[in-house]
């Protein structure tokens, strides 16, 4: 995949976010880390379906859910403030799916992909390999 310079790359998971900017262009991907505000992980029951059960006592998965929620909300204030302008996500399946109906209509209009792969805590090479083979 191809991604335009100054696109951001965002790389999550229900518990970990890194976000990246391509400083190099579109044949030449360079990825930069990017600091970001901390992310509000008190969206308890937020996504869609996903809630504790019997077979989730300890509310494990609300609190992934919970952090994704806080992924996508960080996302959408940064399309809505301007500072996105063309945004890949890279996320674990699971969670990928849990985020997807909470994307903005402006998040979802700057998308360029989303790639279905758990890549937190690689190497920053390893997401650039990923991306590029996309």
């Amino acid at each position: 995949m191809q991604l335009p310079k100054g696109a951001t790359v965002a790389v999550a998971d229900g518990e970990k976010f890194n976000l990246f900017r391509n400083t190099g262009d579109e044949a030449r991907l360079k990825l930069a880390p990017v600091d970001h505000d901390s992310i509000d992980a008190d969206h308890l029951g937020s996504t869609p379906g996903r809630h504790g059960s019997s077979a989730n006592p300890d509310g494990g998965q609300d609190k992934e859910d919970g952090f994704s929620a806080g992924v996508v909300e960080l996302l959408n204030k940064k399309v809505l403030a301007g500072q996105i302008s063309a945004l890949l996500i890279v996320a674990a399946p699971r969670t990928l799916g849990a985020i997807r109906p909470l994307y903005h209509a402006k998040l979802s209009e700057i998308l360029v992909g989303e790639i279905a792969k758990d890549l937190t805590g690689h190497a920053l090479q390893d997401v650039e390999k990923a991306v590029a083979a996309a």
